[in-house]
């Protein structure tokens, strides 16, 4: 990494966060975990020894002989984006950044040393500047949060995963840290999402990024709204089946769905803890070391409590109906499984609901391909 310089700022007027610390911008529960890995007596260290297991030398080798590295001379426009997110994030390093041959669209940060941006020539070809420019920041984010530590650990236990497999067990027990780690992951990527928001501060053009990452390079042929409206189709429709689906789909990925990325920054982007950010009302990250892990988790479980009573999926509805003492749990069971409205109100006067239709099908999920942005 090399030292920041505060020349080529941003091309247009962008509200700058001198300090800012991660905490303003995680997602609450992406911030419980960071929070109290970092209060962890000993957990810098154990994780410097940790990094000699993992093929982080290699990867950074890989990339520096086989990728293209990002400077004044080398794609110059990425090179000043890439500064004006240190600038505004107030990130005291730029890290290296590589882009690499790859049709597919996608971005990361890994390292657990020094964090390194890669991006893919598809995701480069894809978007415009101010859409990039919110992917920048995206990773950037990522690296200020200290999320590629994680991410390092995340691909060197996924590999570990597919090289144990024969061994009894084994595998189960790594995957089951492979699972908690992409769900932790992907409400960093929500974390994440804002802080591309944060350094664009163009809402438009963080929604056109996402939609481009979901149906390519047709914006004629998109609109904003009706994209968002997938993501509340998906959030509150079908019946309990369809929210066990909805589970399993999500399981293997290290990424939520891109809708409701979408639709989960633009809700962010509406709230008064955004305002206050951009207002210089924000938490610094010289206080970091104070930062509560209770408070967190408090606001994590209060972020969970509020997402289950808003949330318009039949599952969670059904939770907040348990958990608020709902009466005629088997009738509410019965229709929000099989998607009936006949209503079990009156007791023996509601009609039962069937499908005929059996068991219904598992999920396809088709391996993941490399993940989005």
């Amino acid at each position: 990494m090399t030292d920041i310089s505060h020349e080529n700022v941003p091309s247009r007027a962008r509200r700058r966060f001198p300090g800012i610390s991660s905490r303003a911008y995680e997602h609450p529960a992406d911030r419980s975990a960071l929070v109290a890995l970092r209060r962890l007596t000993g957990f810098d260290t154990v994780f410097k020894a940790l990094s000699g297991l993992l093929p982080e030398r290699s990867l950074r080798l890989l990339f520096l002989s086989d990728s293209v590295r990002v400077s004044e001379a080398q794609f110059a426009h990425l090179h000043d984006m890439l500064r004006d997110a240190c600038y505004i994030l107030d990130l005291e390093k730029v890290p290296p950044m590589y882009v690499k041959q790859d049709p597919q669209p996608n971005a990361m940060c890994i390292g657990m040393d020094e964090p390194i941006v890669v991006v893919t020539t598809g995701l480069v070809e894809l978007l415009d500047e101010e859409e990039m420019r919110a992917v920048v920041g995206h990773e950037v984010g990522h690296a200020l949060s200290g999320h590629s530590v994680y991410r390092t650990i995340l691909l060197f236990l996924t590999n570990l995963a597919v090289k144990v497999a024969w061994i009894p067990l084994g595998n189960v027990a790594i995957m089951a840290i492979v699972t908690a780690l992409r769900e932790w992951f992907r409400k960093s990527e929500l974390s994440a999402d804002r802080a591309g928001l944060l350094v664009g501060q163009d809402i438009q053009a963080s929604m056109r990024g996402l939609m481009k990452i979901a149906g390519g390079n047709h914006l004629h042929e998109m609109n904003v709204d009706a994209f968002l409206a997938q993501a509340d189709e998906y959030e509150k429709g079908g019946d309990l089946r369809d929210s066990v689906l909805k589970i399993l789909n999500v399981l293997p990925r290290s990424h939520p769905f891109t809708t409701v990325r979408a639709a989960e920054l633009k809700k962010w982007s509406e709230t008064r803890d955004f305002q206050r950010i951009m207002d210089g009302h924000y938490p610094r990250r010289d206080e970091d070391k104070d930062a509560s892990v209770s408070d967190s988790l408090r606001e994590s479980a209060s972020h969970y409590a509020d997402t289950v009573r808003t949330s318009k999926d039949p599952l969670m509805k059904l939770v907040g109906d348990i958990a608020g003492g709902a009466g005629d749990l088997g009738g509410k069971l019965r229709d929000k499984f099989t998607g009936g409205g006949g209503g079990a109100k009156g007791g023996a006067g509601g009609s039962a609901t069937t499908d005929g239709g059996g068991t219904p099908e598992g999920p396809q999920n088709p391996e993941e391909g490399p993940r989005k942005a």
